[in-house]
Protein backbone atom coordinates (compact mmCIF):
# COMPACT_ATOMS: atom_id res chain seq x y z
CA UNK A 1 0.00 0.00 0.00
CA UNK A 2 2.73 2.05 0.80
CA UNK A 3 3.90 1.88 -2.78
CA UNK A 4 0.54 2.20 -4.46
CA UNK A 5 0.44 5.62 -2.54
CA UNK A 6 3.87 7.08 -3.45
CA UNK A 7 3.21 6.03 -7.35
CA UNK A 8 0.63 8.22 -7.01
CA UNK A 9 2.14 11.21 -5.88
CA UNK A 10 4.90 10.81 -8.44
CA UNK A 11 2.15 10.94 -11.45
CA UNK A 12 0.99 14.55 -10.60
CA UNK A 13 4.21 16.76 -10.40
CA UNK A 14 4.13 20.27 -11.58
CA UNK A 15 6.63 22.10 -13.32
CA UNK A 16 7.76 25.68 -12.38
CA UNK A 17 7.17 28.42 -14.44
CA UNK A 18 10.22 30.02 -15.53
CA UNK A 19 9.81 33.26 -14.33
CA UNK A 20 6.36 34.87 -12.44
CA UNK A 21 8.01 38.32 -11.31
CA UNK A 22 7.74 40.30 -14.38
CA UNK A 23 4.99 39.65 -17.19
CA UNK A 24 6.32 42.25 -19.54
CA UNK A 25 7.90 41.87 -22.81
CA UNK A 26 11.78 42.03 -22.94
CA UNK A 27 13.04 45.26 -23.96
CA UNK A 28 14.22 43.46 -27.13
CA UNK A 29 11.47 41.22 -28.02
CA UNK A 30 9.42 41.32 -31.01
CA UNK A 31 6.17 42.10 -31.52
CA UNK A 32 3.96 39.65 -33.16
CA UNK A 33 2.52 40.48 -36.11
CA UNK A 34 -1.27 41.12 -36.47
CA UNK A 35 -3.65 38.82 -38.16
CA UNK A 36 -3.28 39.67 -41.54
CA UNK A 37 -1.07 42.13 -41.90
CA UNK A 38 2.73 43.13 -40.08
CA UNK A 39 2.97 44.75 -37.22
CA UNK A 40 1.66 48.57 -36.29
CA UNK A 41 3.70 51.19 -37.67
CA UNK A 42 3.60 54.63 -37.02
CA UNK A 43 1.94 56.96 -39.50
CA UNK A 44 4.31 58.57 -41.86
CA UNK A 45 7.92 57.73 -42.54
CA UNK A 46 10.65 59.33 -41.23
CA UNK A 47 12.44 62.22 -43.79
CA UNK A 48 8.93 62.66 -45.50
CA UNK A 49 7.93 66.19 -43.68
CA UNK A 50 9.74 68.81 -42.77
CA UNK A 51 8.72 71.48 -40.27
CA UNK A 52 9.08 74.78 -41.36
CA UNK A 53 12.05 77.23 -38.99
CA UNK A 54 12.77 81.05 -38.23
CA UNK A 55 14.67 81.84 -41.73
CA UNK A 56 13.74 78.86 -43.94
CA UNK A 57 12.24 79.94 -47.46
CA UNK A 58 11.04 77.18 -50.05
CA UNK A 59 13.90 77.31 -51.77
CA UNK A 60 16.09 76.97 -48.63
CA UNK A 61 14.28 73.82 -48.06
CA UNK A 62 13.96 72.32 -51.44
CA UNK A 63 17.87 73.26 -51.38
CA UNK A 64 18.21 71.12 -48.26
CA UNK A 65 16.54 68.45 -49.58
CA UNK A 66 17.42 68.17 -53.21
CA UNK A 67 14.18 68.96 -54.53
CA UNK A 68 13.34 71.19 -57.21
CA UNK A 69 11.41 74.10 -55.72
CA UNK A 70 8.29 74.10 -58.50
CA UNK A 71 7.78 70.29 -57.51
CA UNK A 72 8.34 70.88 -53.73
CA UNK A 73 5.59 73.70 -54.29
CA UNK A 74 3.18 70.85 -56.38
CA UNK A 75 3.57 68.67 -52.95
CA UNK A 76 2.00 71.05 -50.55
CA UNK A 77 -0.23 73.41 -52.91
CA UNK A 78 1.84 76.25 -52.36
CA UNK A 79 1.18 78.77 -54.63
CA UNK A 80 3.89 81.59 -55.76
CA UNK A 81 5.12 83.96 -54.03
CA UNK A 82 5.55 80.94 -52.12
CA UNK A 83 4.60 82.32 -48.95
CA UNK A 84 5.69 79.85 -46.09
CA UNK A 85 4.93 80.22 -42.01
CA UNK A 86 7.03 78.83 -38.69
CA UNK A 87 5.84 75.45 -37.82
CA UNK A 88 4.25 74.57 -41.22
CA UNK A 89 4.43 70.95 -41.86
CA UNK A 90 5.65 70.67 -45.37
CA UNK A 91 6.12 66.88 -47.50
CA UNK A 92 9.48 66.65 -49.34
CA UNK A 93 8.97 63.41 -50.43
CA UNK A 94 6.43 61.05 -52.16
CA UNK A 95 4.31 61.40 -55.46
CA UNK A 96 2.34 64.30 -57.22
CA UNK A 97 -1.07 63.03 -57.40
CA UNK A 98 -1.73 61.88 -61.30
CA UNK A 99 -3.62 64.78 -62.76
CA UNK A 100 -3.27 67.49 -60.14
CA UNK A 101 -2.69 70.79 -60.79
CA UNK A 102 0.72 72.22 -60.07
CA UNK A 103 -0.87 75.06 -58.62
CA UNK A 104 -4.55 75.86 -56.92
CA UNK A 105 -6.92 77.46 -59.21
CA UNK A 106 -8.60 80.18 -57.70
CA UNK A 107 -12.09 79.44 -56.46
CA UNK A 108 -13.91 81.02 -59.24
CA UNK A 109 -12.39 78.96 -61.79
CA UNK A 110 -13.14 75.84 -59.47
CA UNK A 111 -16.95 76.66 -59.63
CA UNK A 112 -19.52 73.77 -61.55
CA UNK A 113 -20.67 75.32 -64.73
CA UNK A 114 -24.31 74.96 -66.21
CA UNK A 115 -24.88 72.50 -67.97
CA UNK A 116 -24.90 72.95 -71.78
CA UNK A 117 -27.46 74.97 -73.21
CA UNK A 118 -29.00 75.20 -69.69
CA UNK A 119 -29.98 79.13 -68.78
CA UNK A 120 -29.51 80.02 -65.15
CA UNK A 121 -32.91 80.74 -63.93
CA UNK A 122 -33.69 84.34 -63.15
CA UNK A 123 -34.03 85.71 -59.35
CA UNK A 124 -37.57 86.37 -58.45
CA UNK A 125 -38.51 89.92 -57.60
CA UNK A 126 -41.28 90.24 -54.82
CA UNK A 127 -43.56 93.21 -53.94
CA UNK A 128 -41.22 94.29 -51.23
CA UNK A 129 -38.17 93.67 -52.89
CA UNK A 130 -36.15 95.86 -55.84
CA UNK A 131 -34.38 94.65 -58.43
CA UNK A 132 -30.46 94.91 -57.85
CA UNK A 133 -29.21 96.71 -60.09
CA UNK A 134 -26.16 95.03 -62.06
CA UNK A 135 -22.75 95.18 -60.80
CA UNK A 136 -20.75 97.91 -63.31
CA UNK A 137 -17.58 96.75 -64.65
CA UNK A 138 -14.58 98.27 -63.99
CA UNK A 139 -11.51 98.45 -66.17
CA UNK A 140 -8.64 96.54 -65.27
CA UNK A 141 -5.49 98.08 -64.23
CA UNK A 142 -2.82 97.24 -66.41
CA UNK A 143 -0.15 95.42 -64.67
CA UNK A 144 3.15 97.63 -63.02
CA UNK A 145 5.59 97.61 -65.36
CA UNK A 146 9.06 95.43 -64.15
CA UNK A 147 11.29 97.56 -62.04
CA UNK A 148 14.60 98.90 -63.58
CA UNK A 149 16.39 96.92 -61.13
CA UNK A 150 14.15 93.42 -62.56
CA UNK A 151 14.81 94.11 -66.00
CA UNK A 152 18.40 94.68 -65.38
CA UNK A 153 18.88 91.17 -63.33
CA UNK A 154 17.28 89.30 -65.72
CA UNK A 155 19.45 86.09 -66.65
CA UNK A 156 21.07 86.84 -70.08
CA UNK A 157 22.98 83.53 -69.81
CA UNK A 158 26.60 85.44 -68.78
CA UNK A 159 28.37 84.04 -65.54
CA UNK A 160 31.38 85.50 -64.08
CA UNK A 161 33.40 83.94 -61.76
CA UNK A 162 32.36 84.57 -57.90
CA UNK A 163 35.32 85.31 -56.78
CA UNK A 164 39.54 85.11 -57.55
CA UNK A 165 41.73 82.29 -56.89
CA UNK A 166 42.12 78.94 -57.29
CA UNK A 167 39.90 76.18 -57.20
CA UNK A 168 41.08 73.60 -54.29
CA UNK A 169 38.28 71.50 -54.33
CA UNK A 170 36.58 70.29 -57.79
CA UNK A 171 33.29 69.04 -58.56
CA UNK A 172 32.88 65.43 -57.71
CA UNK A 173 29.82 64.05 -59.68
CA UNK A 174 30.00 60.58 -57.93
CA UNK A 175 31.05 62.05 -54.50
CA UNK A 176 28.67 62.12 -51.27
CA UNK A 177 27.69 65.01 -49.34
CA UNK A 178 28.05 68.85 -51.20
CA UNK A 179 28.52 68.81 -54.51
CA UNK A 180 30.18 72.25 -55.81
CA UNK A 181 33.99 73.72 -55.71
CA UNK A 182 35.57 75.95 -53.12
CA UNK A 183 37.51 78.56 -54.03
CA UNK A 184 40.62 79.50 -51.60
CA UNK A 185 41.62 82.79 -51.20
CA UNK A 186 41.39 85.43 -47.83
CA UNK A 187 39.48 86.52 -45.20
CA UNK A 188 36.88 89.11 -46.69
CA UNK A 189 37.94 88.97 -49.87
CA UNK A 190 34.82 90.05 -52.30
CA UNK A 191 31.92 87.59 -52.77
CA UNK A 192 30.14 88.84 -56.35
CA UNK A 193 27.04 87.01 -58.13
CA UNK A 194 27.79 85.05 -60.69
CA UNK A 195 25.24 85.64 -63.21
CA UNK A 196 21.91 88.28 -62.71
CA UNK A 197 19.12 86.94 -60.80
CA UNK A 198 17.31 87.39 -57.59
CA UNK A 199 17.88 86.84 -53.99
CA UNK A 200 15.84 83.50 -52.87
CA UNK A 201 17.81 82.77 -49.14
CA UNK A 202 20.24 84.59 -47.38
CA UNK A 203 21.15 83.01 -43.90
CA UNK A 204 22.78 80.37 -41.98
CA UNK A 205 19.89 77.90 -41.70
CA UNK A 206 21.48 75.17 -44.07
CA UNK A 207 23.69 73.27 -41.66
CA UNK A 208 27.24 72.74 -43.40
CA UNK A 209 27.14 76.07 -45.57
CA UNK A 210 28.23 78.43 -42.81
CA UNK A 211 26.66 81.84 -44.32
CA UNK A 212 24.83 81.19 -47.36
CA UNK A 213 23.00 83.02 -50.55
CA UNK A 214 21.23 81.56 -52.91
CA UNK A 215 20.34 82.87 -55.97
CA UNK A 216 18.07 82.30 -58.71
CA UNK A 217 18.51 83.11 -62.05
CA UNK A 218 16.27 81.54 -63.81
CA UNK A 219 13.12 79.05 -63.54
CA UNK A 220 16.04 75.98 -63.73
CA UNK A 221 19.12 77.29 -62.44
CA UNK A 222 20.31 78.24 -59.03
CA UNK A 223 24.04 78.98 -57.47
CA UNK A 224 24.79 79.35 -54.26
CA UNK A 225 28.02 80.90 -52.24
CA UNK A 226 28.00 79.69 -48.49
CA UNK A 227 31.30 79.46 -45.86
CA UNK A 228 30.75 83.48 -45.79
CA UNK A 229 31.79 86.37 -42.95
CA UNK A 230 29.78 88.84 -43.72
CA UNK A 231 26.61 89.12 -46.42
CA UNK A 232 25.87 91.74 -48.04
CA UNK A 233 22.32 91.84 -49.47
CA UNK A 234 18.57 90.53 -48.19
CA UNK A 235 15.98 88.12 -49.77
CA UNK A 236 14.27 89.91 -52.83
CA UNK A 237 17.37 91.68 -53.95
CA UNK A 238 17.92 91.93 -57.35
CA UNK A 239 21.73 91.55 -58.29
CA UNK A 240 23.67 91.28 -61.65
CA UNK A 241 27.09 89.65 -62.79
CA UNK A 242 29.66 90.67 -60.69
CA UNK A 243 27.93 92.46 -58.08
CA UNK A 244 29.71 91.91 -54.61
CA UNK A 245 27.14 90.25 -52.26
CA UNK A 246 29.54 88.68 -49.67
CA UNK A 247 32.61 88.31 -48.11
CA UNK A 248 34.45 85.64 -47.93
CA UNK A 249 35.10 84.04 -44.35
CA UNK A 250 35.70 80.40 -43.24
CA UNK A 251 31.92 80.05 -41.25
CA UNK A 252 30.71 76.20 -41.11
CA UNK A 253 34.51 74.72 -42.12
CA UNK A 254 37.98 75.08 -41.18
CA UNK A 255 39.33 76.77 -43.67
CA UNK A 256 38.63 80.22 -45.54
CA UNK A 257 37.40 79.65 -49.29
CA UNK A 258 33.95 80.39 -51.00
CA UNK A 259 31.71 76.96 -51.52
CA UNK A 260 30.28 77.30 -54.85
CA UNK A 261 27.36 75.60 -56.00
CA UNK A 262 25.17 75.53 -59.05
CA UNK A 263 22.31 73.14 -59.57
CA UNK A 264 19.75 73.30 -62.55
CA UNK A 265 16.16 71.35 -62.20
CA UNK A 266 16.88 71.14 -58.11
CA UNK A 267 20.21 68.81 -59.35
CA UNK A 268 23.91 69.63 -58.63
CA UNK A 269 25.90 70.38 -61.82
CA UNK A 270 29.26 71.36 -62.93
CA UNK A 271 30.05 74.84 -62.19
CA UNK A 272 33.13 74.69 -64.77
CA UNK A 273 30.65 74.02 -67.55
CA UNK A 274 28.93 77.93 -67.06
CA UNK A 275 32.24 79.51 -65.62
CA UNK A 276 34.88 81.16 -68.38
CA UNK A 277 37.97 79.80 -69.03
CA UNK A 278 40.04 81.86 -67.16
Amino acid sequence: MVLLVLSGCAAHVVNAPVSSRNTQSEPNAQVAPRPGGSPRQPAGHAGEHYVVRPGDTLYSIAWQHGLEVHRLAALNSIRPPYTIYKGQRLRVAGTIARGAPLAQRQSILTRPLPKSGAVPPKPVVTAKQKPVPPPVKQASKPEPAASAAQKKSAYDGKWVWPTRGRVVRGFQKKGTGKKGIDIGGHQGQPVRAAANGKIVYVGSGLVGYGRLIIVKHNENLLSAYGHNSKLLVAEGDHVTAGQMIAKMGNSGTDRTALYFEIRKDGKPVNPMQYLPRI
